[in-house]
């Protein structure tokens, strides 16, 4: 999801019961099936919801960011890819479209998709840049000037616009882009979107069918926890809290929960999400932060497992980038999930298939198993192997003060001797 603070809601108290889902901060109002559709836009336009866009200064196209990026900075990208750079894998990225003039994603980066608004359309249309921050983040290609790239720059980016800044998507297109990017082969769906409100019956399990399709076909689903999350309370958004969806929360520099990132049990995993990198349409990069962008970080991650790991179940790649991500706690929290992810361990970490049942608590902190973990013995006062210790320390310096004693006293022998032979030498003489 796009910034918190750069991001405008404004809501009546009927409002906010009705049906709306924000990309990014981008909304699309409106819901699946025909009946519950019309029923929720009129709700909608009788309550005046609107949401709106503040202005990120980002102009397309943008001058190059020469850096590497901070998120890019904690990762070994050559021990990053030493055996994949995810090719052969298909992302889906449903948003706002993805725009290929930009340097980074041509030459195959992304494959033609589909328009849900405009006719005919192949997804390659962003008039936002939201899209296309997002694809650049999975599999921006290397170029001379930058030294931002995606995760899985190998990758291949399947386009499906769905949003624009009007809010001009709704349910009912999502459930389409789901099946859509199932049926093109998506190995990997992006959906840096999430719902506002609580959805009616009939469109929940619409929402909800169109995902076990996706899952079904073993189509992993990585989706933005939220940037509703400063009041601290918890609670669901869609479609990240469904089952089997990869739901991210974003964190930031220190690996702590960004302060707008929307907390709640269905948080899967952290990713970076502050000060965030990526490329814009036209040409060049723009910083923005939000759940949005730490989503196709992990999409990214996802992508080179499937690549190395074709055979996998969705569900073993989340528990892998579950059980690796660094944690400071031996489980998950409502904040960061199962910590943030870490893309080298979740790649390379993998002698053992992972479990489809979901990750374990560790020992301490990521890796380890608390089931082999001895509980030492409680010992009152000196244990056996210190009073050991003590007595060795003992032995140890009674022999060097002997030493000193002996090699002491010689010289203080030998130097009487030697005056006691002067003195008589003296007397001589002096007679």
């Amino acid at each position: 999801m796009g910034s918190g603070a750069s991001r405008v809601a404004r809501r009546s108290a009927a409002g906010t019961a009705a049906l709306a889902v924000l990309a990014c901060g981008l909304p699309f109002a409106g819901a699946a099936p025909a009946a519950a559709a019309e029923h929720v836009r009129t709700t909608l336009a009788d309550d005046d919801v609107r949401f709106q866009i503040d202005d990120t200064s980002c102009s397309f196209p943008s001058d190059p960011i020469k850096g590497t990026p901070w998120s890019l900075q904690r990762i070994v990208l050559d021990q990053l890819w030493q055996d994949t750079k995810g090719k052969g894998v298909k992302v889906a990225v449903i948003d706002t479209g993805v725009n290929t003039v930009n340097g980074q994603l041509k030459g195959g980066a992304v494959a033609n998709g589909k328009d849900y608004l405009s006719k005919g359309g192949t997804g390659k249309t962003d008039q936002v840049g939201h899209g296309t921050k997002v694809a650049g983040i999975i599999a921006a290609r290397p170029i001379d000037g930058t030294g931002f790239v995606g995760l899985a720059p190998e990758a291949t980016i399947i386009p499906i616009r769905q949003n624009d800044d009007q809010g001009s998507g709704n349910v009912g297109t999502m459930i389409k882009a789901i099946r859509y990017a199932a049926d093109a082969g998506a190995d990997i769906i992006n959906i840096s979107q999430d719902t506002a409100s609580k959805m009616p019956p009939l469109v929940d399990n619409e929402f909800r069918a169109a995902v076990e399709y996706a899952q079904g076909k073993n189509a992993l689903i990585v989706a933005a926890a939220g940037n509703n999350g400063a009041d601290g309370k918890i609670k669901e958004t869609y479609p990240a809290a469904y089952e089997g969806v990869l739901a991210v929360a974003a964190s930031d520099r220190n690996n702590a929960r960004a302060p707008f990132s929307q907390s709640g049990k269905f948080v899967g995993v952290a990713a970076p999400g502050i000060d965030m990198v990526s490329t814009v349409p036209v040409g060049g990069h723009c910083v923005d932060q939000g759940t949005s962008f730490a989503a196709p970080y992990v999409s990214g991650v996802a992508a080179l497992i499937r690549a190395k790991h074709p055979k996998w179940s969705y569900k073993q790649i989340i528990t892998q980038i579950e059980q690796t991500a660094d944690r400071t706690k031996s489980g998950r929290d409502d904040f960061v999930g199962w910590g943030v992810v870490d893309p080298a361990a979740a790649v390379n970490d993998d002698t053992t298939a992972p479990s489809e049942d979901g990750p374990k608590p560790d020992q301490i902190g990521a890796g380890g198993n608390s089931a082999d973990v001895e509980a030492a013995t409680l010992v009152l006062g000196e244990s056996p192997q210190e009073r050991t210790e003590r007595y060795a320390l003992y032995v140890l310096a009674a022999g060097f003060a002997v030493v000193l004693l002996l090699f002491g006293g010689g010289r203080v022998l030998n130097d009487w001797r030697r005056k006691q032979g002067m003195g008589n030498n003296v007397e001589s003489t002096g007679s």
